[in-house]
């Protein structure tokens, strides 16, 4: 197959797999994180083939929806080797892959190579702003969690286990992530966009907490 038939059938596949996800993970999120993977590899001149793959497959193994599994990307790695993808393209995708996600914020950042990096920021951009506000309350939805508890602080958790581990409320989720994002991006382009949605997210907070407190009556 050529990479670009490799790179239809994989959309294929991930956009069957995930049409009926309603945690914010669908198959539009990761179509979004496939277009903005793209955008920013036009300006960083990476490997448009391995941010394709990475970018289509980034979640088919993710530990958040597979609850006894560690984020090991089983599946994709499967699914690369039998569309009889090169070992090296093979390689550089199972790494990007096990190391993309956000592992709490005091863990370091283990991506290493551009094609990584961007596929990361793609993904992360997708976390923020307007688009992040809307996921981040559809999984703590899906999970069963509250939107709100003023009783409960933010946690800065310090290792992977405490982050994975931890039942916090969906705005406790901003102040432990997705407002940490801004500054973890790699990319100049990615940068320059997350500098925007990262201030539509202050804004949405500032006015939650007003209408929590009815300080707007």
């Amino acid at each position: 197959m050529t990479p670009s038939q490799i790179i239809q059938a994989t959309a294929d596949y991930i956009r069957q797999e995930f049409q009926h996800d309603s945690s914010g993970h669908d198959w539009w999120h990761i179509y979004r994180v496939w277009r903005n993977a793209l955008a920013i590899c036009e300006h960083e001149k990476a490997d448009r083939f391995v941010v394709e793959l990475a970018a289509l497959l980034h979640d088919l193994d993710d530990w958040k929806l597979e609850p006894t599994g560690d984020g090991t990307p089983v599946k994709a790695l499967a699914w690369i080797r039998g569309m009889g993808t090169d070992a090296g393209t093979c390689e550089h995708v199972r790494e990007i892959i096990t190391h993309l996600s956000f592992k709490g914020a005091c863990e370091m950042n283990r991506i290493q190579t551009l094609e990584g990096m961007i596929v990361q920021d793609a993904d992360r951009l997708d976390a923020i702003g307007a688009m992040g506000i809307a996921r981040a309350f559809a999984y703590g939805g899906s999970k069963g969690r509250i939107m709100h508890d003023p009783g409960v602080a933010p946690q800065l958790h310090a290792t992977f286990e405490q982050y994975k581990k931890s039942e916090g409320t969906t705005i406790n989720h901003f102040h432990e992530k997705l407002l940490l994002l801004k500054e973890r991006m790699n990319t100049p382009a990615a940068r320059r966009i997350a500098e925007g949605r990262h201030a539509f997210m202050e804004q949405f907070l500032a006015q939650f907490q007003t209408e929590w407190e009815n300080a707007d009556h």
